[in-house]
């Protein structure tokens, strides 16, 4: 048997992006639930939380090495072992007067492993894999990563809200939240370690004769692409309108009436967003995926676009009414969030299809390095705009910032028969 078909895909595809998965949502939303719960202002969760993606902006800068030195599953293994040691630091340091930079810090480290561990696993899954299975597997992957966020922003969080009222600290709880975490890494490091094949194909790739110039060629085709000024406007527009909303989600819900939010309890957030929110997210992303592939990529467009952008009203209203009925509020984060698990399959898609050629991986890493830059800036502002518009105001901002994203969509210039089956 071919030596990377000895073990079962089932035994390694599943964990291995459940484990990618986990990181990411620590950084993006675990860290601003955590923040606002130890008492950070708004300005600074958004601010910081924010720089926080920069690592995955940056990633596509040092995948060549990944490529040039070990092999995909030495560097996947050991990722996994940095991550779970930066998760213990993480739970350890917050206790320190000066909790909030320190942990800040090892947290970009984390990130920083994370984005390393995206280039290394995603590169190992093509190696490990024949090319059928490895088609066969993108929905395990997928279903397995969306899981991973369900944990992230569902149980878990209901966990710290328990624990921060049974122990009268949240720092003590989110302390053990990230023990926790620590912990599931440890095991899939183990677990890995034992049950990824040893693809023969997986060694380091001998550079050429220049591999500085092939480094700076892969760039240099990348934005010589025919209508490349479209294709940046599309890719970093997309998602201006969502990335100032998603930082000022979990402040808005757990911020009391008086300050204009929702007055949510941590554990009631758990529920509502981290939970039911994510479930919806993810019948979404599957509703997009089929309807996509049954009509193609170009005339889903406008409706995938009025999917993601629409359902920002329902902040407009929540920030407006300020229901506190728990049921009502979660109709409507899980509305919010299917419109967006379905729209967004646009944007991977499309991203897929200006990836296509010679450098597809290299030029994958780039187009997700841009829409990272386009979550990352605005919403390092997003916070302070907040405190200066109050939450009513921000949300219909919010909802004037998806204007770009409609303008491009009716610019971009799409295959009509790209993404049907």
């Amino acid at each position: 048997m071919h030596t990377s078909q000895a073990k079962s895909p089932w035994l390694w595809v599943p964990s291995l992006y459940f484990a990618q998965a986990i990181p990411y949502v620590v950084a993006m939303s675990l860290s601003v639930i955590m923040y606002k719960d130890l008492g950070i202002s708004n300005t600074d969760i958004a601010f910081y939380t924010s720089l926080l993606y920069l690592p995955w902006v940056i990633k596509p800068l040092w995948s060549p090495v990944v490529d040039m030195f070990g092999t995909k599953r030495r560097w996947t293994v050991l990722l996994q072992l940095v991550v779970a040691a930066s998760l213990v630091a993480v739970g350890t340091v917050l206790h320190l007067p000066s909790f909030f930079m320190v942990s800040l810090a090892v947290m970009w480290l984390m990130a920083f492993s994370s984005a390393t561990h995206d280039i290394s696993a995603d590169g190992f899954y093509m190696l490990g894999l024949r090319q059928k299975d490895q088609a066969a597997f993108v929905g395990v992957r997928s279903t397995f990563y969306r899981l991973a966020t369900l944990a992230g922003q569902g149980p878990l969080v209901v966990l710290a809200g328990y624990l921060a009222v049974s122990l009268g600290d949240a720092h003590q709880a989110w302390s053990i939240v990230f023990f926790v975490l620590a912990g599931m890494f440890a095991a899939a490091f183990a677990w890995h370690q034992l049950v990824l094949p040893k693809p023969e194909a997986d060694h380091a790739v001998a550079a050429g004769s220049n591999p500085l110039r092939e480094f700076f060629g892969t760039f240099g085709a990348f934005f010589r692409k025919r209508d490349i000024w479209l294709i940046l406007g599309f890719i970093l527009t997309f998602r201006l309108g969502e990335s100032q909303l998603l930082k000022l989600v979990a402040p808005f819900l757990k911020d009391p009436l008086e300050k204009g939010g929702l007055g949510l309890t941590t554990a009631q957030y758990g529920w509502a967003y981290g939970t039911i929110g994510i479930i919806s997210l993810t019948i979404g992303g599957l509703a997009g995926g089929y309807l996509i592939s049954r009509l193609g990529l170009k005339r889903c467009l406008w409706l995938m676009v009025f999917a993601v952008h629409l359902p920002d009203l329902v902040f407009v209203y929540l920030s407006q009414a300020q229901p506190t009925n728990i049921y009502l509020v979660s109709a409507f984060l899980a509305i919010e969030q299917f419109g967006y698990g379905f729209g967004f399959t646009a944007m991977m898609l499309y991203m897929i299809m200006v990836s296509d050629g010679e450098h597809k991986t290299a030029h994958y890493a780039i187009c997700t390095g841009l829409m990272a830059l386009g979550m990352m800036v605005p919403g390092m502002w997003s916070g302070r705009l907040q405190e200066y518009l109050g939450y009513q105001h921000f949300f219909i901002w919010v909802c004037v910032a998806t204007v770009p994203a409609f303008i491009m969509a009716a610019l971009v210039k799409i295959d009509p028969e790209f993404g049907k089956k």
